[in-house]
Parts: C-alpha cells; structure tokens; sequence
C-alpha cells in the first residue's frame, strides 16, 4: 500500500473556491493597473562596454547603417529617423539604434523605410522603430533590443547599453 504524505491538507472545498477567488480578484487588478498604455516599457538597461559606433556623417535619413553592438556576434543598424521619437539620441532626437536579430528565433531582419519597421521572414513578427522598438506582429514575445546611445560635440553616436535581451544569449552579459 502506498505511503500517503503527511503534508498534505485537506482544505475543502468552499475554502480553496475562497482562496482562488482572492487569488483571482488579486490578478485582475494587478493587470487593470499595470497596463494603462500600450507603450514600451525597457527593461532595466544593461550596460556594456560604450563603442562608437558611427558619426552623424554617416547617416541618411532611414537608410539603415550596419553596426555590431556589443559584440561582433550581435549584429544591429544605426538609424536616422527624420523626426523625433523615444529613445531618439542627437541634435534632433531622431537617431535611434537595434539589433536585427529577430527575438522569436534569431531570423535577420529587414527595415521597411516605408513605415519605419524591422520585419521578419521567418515568422512575420514586426517592430515599430518609431516607438523604440514594440513589436507589432507576429509571433515574437519580446520587443526589438533598442542600444541606449549619445551623440558627442563632434557629432560621433556610441552606444552605451541595451534595454532587452539579445537573442541567443541566456543573460546580458558579455
């Protein structure tokens, strides 16, 4: 005959409905409250080493320049936008930079200069450049990995962080 453990405690039925519904009320308002706009919410940045990346010279307005950040396997694009937008570094506000390695499976990724998004062929997930990356399609959980970046006196742009995990690593970290 099995051993029956002796931790276990028969509740009832009427005090675990009880329990699952403070539970439930208790979820409910944890999401009515923590969701009031659909905005981009970074994780916590994390900092790498800072590397210049390009010069304002460089750049055309949403022609991608190709970069590597933080590391030669993280490929990513410095952009310009033409117009101010969260995140935006510089002068104008409006240079803003990613990795192009799609979050959901590590697909690359192709700008669309048309309406300012990443896209990805494997599995069609899009991102919004405009809005710092927020995935608006597809089957990734995880918006575009944005580089927090400054843009110095002589008009140099260095990257100084990311906000989201790269894909193919299990940590930030170098």
């Amino acid at each position: 005959m099995a051993k029956r453990c002796e931790k276990l405690v028969d509740i009832g039925r009427r005090q675990f409905l009880r329990g699952t519904g403070i539970a439930a009320a208790a979820g409910v308002a944890t999401v009515v409250t923590a969701a009031p706009s659909q905005a981009k919410a970074p994780l916590a940045r994390v900092d790498y080493p800072v590397n210049k990346l390009a010069n304002i010279k460089d750049l055309n307005v949403n022609e991608p320049f190709d970069i590597a950040y933080p590391d030669a396997d993280a490929p990513g694009v410095v952009l310009k936008l033409g117009k101010a937008v969260p995140g935006g570094a510089g002068p104008d506000g409006d240079i803003v930079g990613f990795a192009t390695l799609c979050p959901h499976k590590g697909f690359p990724l192709s700008y669309s200069a048309a309406d300012s998004t990443f896209n990805c062929p494997g599995h069609y997930s899009r991102f919004d450049a405009e809005a710092g990356g927020l995935q608006v399609w597809g089957q990734s959980t995880q918006n575009l990995p944005q580089y927090t970046l400054r843009v110095d006196d002589k008009g140099d742009i260095y990257a100084e962080g990311v906000d989201e995990l790269l894909y193919g690593r299990l940590s930030n970290v170098l």
